[in-house]
This record gives C-alpha cells, sequence and structure tokens, in this order.
C-alpha cells in the first residue's frame, strides 16, 4: 500500500500564517524593484545548486558538513532527510520519512565530529551516524503542552541549543547527555520575559547560530524582528541594537567566523548580510537582496564562495495556493 503523506498540524498552521502574509504568494512590486537595485549594487548572482526528488518535499533545514563538503536538507512536510554530494545535480534520500517516527525535519547542523543533528518540531531533536544514518542519540520535551522545537546551533565545546518558537525557551544538550544517548531536553534560558508581545500569533524564536568562541548565542523573534543575544557565561539575555533596522520574517541565520551575519527573510523573499560587533551586542545592516526566486527562503548555509538557501516553497503547501515548482536549493553568490 502506497504511504500517504502527513502534513502535520503544526506545518499546516505555519503555512496557513505564511499564505496570509504572502496574499497568495504575490512579492510586493517596490520590493521587488528594490531587490533588482540592491542586487546589482552587490553584485548578487542567483541560480541553483542541486534539485530534491519529489514532489512535496517543502523543505526547510540545510546542514553542511565542511569535512566531505556534502549538503544535507530536511523536508519540513514529512521529516526525509536529503544528501547531496559535491558535484551532482540532485539530492538523494539519506533518512526516509518516518524514520525513527519522525515527522518533521526542520532544524539540521553537522557537529565536528561528522554527526547530523535533526529537529522534529513535534518531539525534539535527534542524532545521526552521516556514514551509516544509525541513529546515535535522541532527546525529547517533556509534558505534553504545546512545542515546536525548531532550529540549533553547536557551540565549540559541542553542546547543542535549540529554540522553541511556540514556548520561546532555548534549549540545551551537553556533551554529557549526548553520550548517555537519550533523555528530555533540558530548558536552558526562557527568553519570554524579554519578548515583545505578540499580538499575531504564538511564534516568537527561529533561528539561532553561536560565535566561534561560545561565549553567546544569538536567536531571532521572527514576528518582532528582534535579535537577541543569550550570554553563555552569566545567562544574561539583551536585544540586539539593530542600528533602526529589524529582521521581522527572519528565519535561518548563518554567523561566519568574521563576523558576517547572513539571515534568510521567508515572507519578504530576502537575503540580508549584516555586520556583527565583536561582542554581539550590535548589528549593522550591510545588504539586502529581495528575488521572488527565493521561493520563500527559510534558511541558508554559508560555504566558500557561496551561500546555499533553502526555497521552500510555503506558500504552495496546503492549505496555500498554487502547485509548487521542481524542489531546489539556490545558490547565491555576492552576498
Amino acid at each position: 500500500m502506497k504511504r500517504r503523506q502527513r502534513i502535520p498540524a503544526t506545518a499546516m498552521a505555519l503555512t496557513a500564517a505564511l499564505a496570509g502574509v504572502l496574499a497568495g504568494g504575490a512579492v510586493p512590486a517596490q520590493a521587488q524593484t528594490q531587490a533588482r537595485t540592491l542586487a546589482g549594487d552587490v553584485r548578487v548572482s542567483i541560480s541553483t545548486a542541486f534539485t530534491l526528488p519529489g514532489a512535496k518535499v517543502y523543505p526547510e533545514g540545510i546542514a553542511t558538513d565542511p569535512r566531505t563538503h556534502t549538503v544535507y536538507v530536511g523536508s519540513y512536510a514529512d521529516g526525509t532527510v536529503y544528501r547531496a554530494r559535491p558535484g551532482r545535480p540532485e539530492a538523494e534520500v539519506f533518512l526516509p520519512s518516518g524514520t525513527d517516527g519522525r515527522h518533521t525535519a526542520n532544524g539540521l547542523r553537522v557537529d565536528a565530529r561528522g554527526r547530523l543533528w535533526v529537529t522534529d518540531s513535534t518531539t525534539g531533536v535527534s542524532v545521526y551516524d552521516t556514514a551509516t544514518g544509525d541513529r546515535l542519540a535522541h532527546f525529547e520535551v517533556g509534558g505534553t503542552s504545546p512545542r515546536f522545537v525548531n532550529d540549533l546551533t553547536i557551540t565549540p565545546d559541542g553542546t547543542a541549543y535549540l529554540t522553541d518558537s511556540v514556548r520561546g525557551v532555548v534549549y540545551r544538550v551537553t556533551p554529557a547527555q549526548l553520550a548517555a544517548g537519550s533523555g528530555t531536553l533540558t530548558e536552558a534560558y526562557d527568553l519570554t520575559p524579554a519578548l515583545r508581545p505578540r499580538p499575531g500569533g504564538p511564534f516568537s524564536l527561529n533561528g539561532i547560530v553561536s560565535d566561534r568562541s561560545g561565549r553567546y548565542l544569538l536567536t531571532v523573534d521572527m514576528p518582532a524582528g528582534d535579535l537577541y543575544r543569550v550570554d553563555l557565561r552569566t545567562g544574561a539575555v539583551r536585544r540586539v541594537d539593530l542600528g533602526g533596522a529589524d529582521m521581522k520574517a527572519a528565519d535561518g541565520l548563518d554567523l561566519s567566523p568574521d563576523g558576517t551575519l547572513r539571515v534568510a527573510h521567508n515572507t519578504t523573499n530576502s537575503l540580508t548580510r549584516w555586520r556583527l560587533s565583536q561582542d554581539g551586542t550590535r548589528a549593522r545592516l550591510l545588504h539586502t537582496v529581495t528575488d521572488p526566486s527565493l521561493q520563500i527562503p527559510t534558511t541558508l548555509a554559508h560555504t566558500a564562495g557561496r551561500t546555499l538557501v533553502v526555497r521552500s516553497q510555503f506558500d504552495k503547501m496546503p492549505p496555500g495556493s498554487g502547485t509548487p515548482t521542481t524542489f531546489t536549493i539556490a545558490s547565491v553568490h555576492g552576498l
């Protein structure tokens, strides 16, 4: 019997919200004009890096393995994880839909030891051996109240930090917990006292990154457009000074060692580049690129010479409107 695709309730809720903002997937004409001007100024080019097999992929997360240059992409619709080998035009299925009961695959990261971390928004996070595909560890959110485990980052000491977009908290998985192989996700930081009111819905924290020295985390409040800094030594939470700009609709973040912060803004089909201060307390907007060909970009991974951007097409996911085209990962040069 052919398996019927299961669209998670969380996916339907998120897609409905995106569809409302996009008004049927249209990008404002003003934004398109601005995109052409700014893209020309910074000499940005957008092409396709590789395709993803399947008619209903709706990808969300991406991770690169710096050792092998392999790229991993997760399907938000059914939890499939794809693997794209260097130089190949199409990715292949690495972890099939439903592996280990996984319903979604949104946040992905490859750690220093080559292990692939995959978040499932409905439950928690799993860790896989990239050579064999075997699951090495699994951690779940405790209790039964609503949750949405979204994105993650891994600090130099091997600790993973994960955002929960509904609860407004950041979870932590230590190397000792990883070695144990399973457990309950530990709440490390509660950002709800710092977050601005959310009249538009329950979603808040989304993308998260950490600096290369392990001093702090940066995580974005997608609807409000605020970026928060979490001090890993003191636990202090503060809003980053964005110099009068904002990060509304910001989904995925990528922080380079030189302090360049790249951001994917989903509903506006935009990518931005920021210069972060050395202590992570201020960020200055350098460039904005807006282009409909980004097809609702959810996250990005910067590698030498290019930035890989996930084209989610979430506006086409039920209950969205329209029919999706071939699912692809964009290659952006010059961002």
